[in-house]
Formats: C-alpha cells, structure tokens, sequence
C-alpha cells in the first residue's frame, strides 16, 4: 500500500527498485563486507569506507553479473537464486585471491584487467 500510494501502476517497479537497495545494504552489512562491526564513529573515517565498500560491492555484481552468463547460478524449488549476484561474485573474487592454488585455473592478471 506505501510503496504504491501514488501511483499503483508503477508499484511493481518501484518495488523491484526497493527490493535492490536493500539488498544492496544487506550486502554491505551482514551478508558480504559486515561494515558494522568495525565500530567506526568517525564521519571521514566511515565516509572512506562506505566509498570502499561501495567500489568492491560494484565489482563483486558485475563480477557475479558475468559469471552468471556463463554458469548461471541454480534455481531452486521456490523459483529463487540459490545465492545472489552480488555472493556469486565475491565469493569467485575472494576465492581467486586468497586461494594460493588458484582452482579455478584463472589468469589473475587477465581477470583483474578486465574487470
């Protein structure tokens, strides 16, 4: 009813739009960089790393956007991704990088380039 008060017929939309910010700030706190617990009060300090985290959030959808071309993530039962964009990548960036074995045979310099 909020989120359509206005205009009804754009309320999927808008909805759709609202449903991606939060996502977006659930990655930014529990489900990806947990920025809260850095106890930061300092408004530099927490304005220099909400950019951070907003520069590698960015790069870990784009990242996910891609792998998801390329093996796209599983649907499950209820018609949902099994993990998000967003987790798909950061988990294949966090993987390449701290993974001394690189497992996923990638030319690390080749994939940092070009995304």
């Amino acid at each position: 009813i909020i989120v359509s008060f206005n205009k009804p017929e754009n309320a999927k939309q808008d909805y759709k739009q609202r449903w991606q910010i939060e996502m977006c700030f659930k990655a930014m706190k529990s489900s990806g960089f947990d920025i809260e617990k850095t106890h930061l009060k300092d408004i530099q300090r927490l304005e220099k790393l909400v950019l951070l985290v907003m520069i590698a959030f960015v790069w870990c959808y784009k990242v996910g956007i891609y792998l998801h071309k390329i093996c796209p993530i599983q649907i499950k039962k209820h018609r949902r991704k099994a993990k998000s964009i967003f987790k798909y990548g950061l988990s294949f960036i966090a993987n390449a990088l701290l993974n001394s074995e690189n497992q996923y045979d990638t030319n690390l310099f080749q994939f940092l380039s070009c995304t």
